[in-house]
């Protein structure tokens, strides 16, 4: 894999880490956030099937070896339906 590449814990795609949502378990406090913070972390893309595919099969709490929060998955949620809601308002727009 090329540097600042990662890989969809969800559906395996292999891409840019800037494409991606990461996921944080900080060291030492375990406590679990997006985006930002050094320790152990997880991506994913922003896509509704691949949040669903890791939360259904619990692939981001064993990545992260930690127990994830609903809020968190919900946090995500609301991530992707914004970003593919500005998406949908780009392509009326051109």
């Amino acid at each position: 894999m090329e540097k600042n590449y990662r890989r969809c814990l969800s559906c395996r795609r292999i891409a840019p880490k800037e494409e991606f949502l990461r996921i944080v378990r900080v060291h030492p406090s375990r406590k679990i956030q997006l985006d930002q913070g050094m320790g152990r972390s997880a991506y994913v893309c922003p896509c509704a099937s691949c949040l669903k595919t890791a939360q259904h099969k619990n692939r981001l709490g064993r990545a992260i070896k930690a127990k994830i929060p609903p809020t968190i998955y919900q946090e995500l949620e609301n991530r992707i339906n914004g970003r593919e809601s500005s998406e949908n308002l780009k392509s009326l727009v051109q």
